[in-house]
């Protein structure tokens, strides 16, 4: 991520954006269907930076319960502003199926019960290359064990990346793991975007600069 100036009342916009925005998580443990107010499957994107795939995704498919998460406020307020943004747009006036975290990735199953989520989005995460950084990568073990605990069975991982050596890294990882691996593609666009895809930000730029996207689908 680049350097992101950091807006003086930030804090303050978050904390009146409740309809959105939680900033405290730990509390609703368990309890996400409730905050949603019904059964729908929940999905949650890790390290949504500026929202505009979660933010779309809730409004193509209202049937789902998605929630976006960062750790940087600035990166929640931008994701919040891009929700407000989409629903004026479309005349869509609440935000039912969308909630906000800021909060560590670290942390994900002191925040979700096991199986109260159906399927994480892990799109453009930071490929941390150096090889002594290898256990931050969203797609090791000890993160992969995490989502195990807090994914249903049969839940899924969808996996997002410019990064030649973060793609590697995963699937192996994935199958060191055992876990099943399906639609891999080494260049999703190179003939046509697939129907109905939704782009993230990062994505978008790197398909107009011919830059080749990996994807993979995993199931717990």
């Amino acid at each position: 991520m680049g350097r992101l100036r950091r807006r003086s009342d930030t804090l303050e916009f978050l904390a009146n954006a409740k309809d959105v925005v939680v900033l405290e998580p730990q509390i609703h443990k368990g309890k996400w269907r409730k905050v949603f107010g019904n059964d729908n499957p929940i999905h949650v994107e890790l390290g949504m930076g500026k929202g505009k795939f979660i933010s779309e995704m809730s409004l193509k498919y209202p049937e789902i319960n998605f929630i976006g998460i960062d750790l940087y406020d600035e990166l929640v307020r931008k994701a919040s502003e891009k929700s407000y943004a989409l629903r004026e747009e479309h005349g869509v006036s609440d935000i039912d199926n969308l909630r906000l975290l800021l909060m560590n990735i670290e942390k994900i199953e002191e925040v979700f019960d096991e199986n109260e989520i159906d399927q994480i989005y892990l799109n453009f995460s930071d490929p941390w290359p150096k090889k002594r950084h290898a256990s931050r990568r969203l797609t090791h073990s000890n993160f992969l064990k995490k989502y195990r605990q807090v994914l249903k069975v049969e839940g899924e991982i969808h996996l997002k990346t410019d990064s030649v050596s973060l793609f590697e890294f995963s699937l192996n990882s994935f199958a060191d793991m055992d876990l099943k691996m399906k639609n891999i593609s080494l260049d999703l666009h190179r003939e046509e975007t697939p129907e109905n895809h939704v782009f993230t930000e990062y994505e978008e730029k790197f398909v107009e600069q011919g830059v080749r996207i990996h994807r993979c689908e995993v199931i717990l």
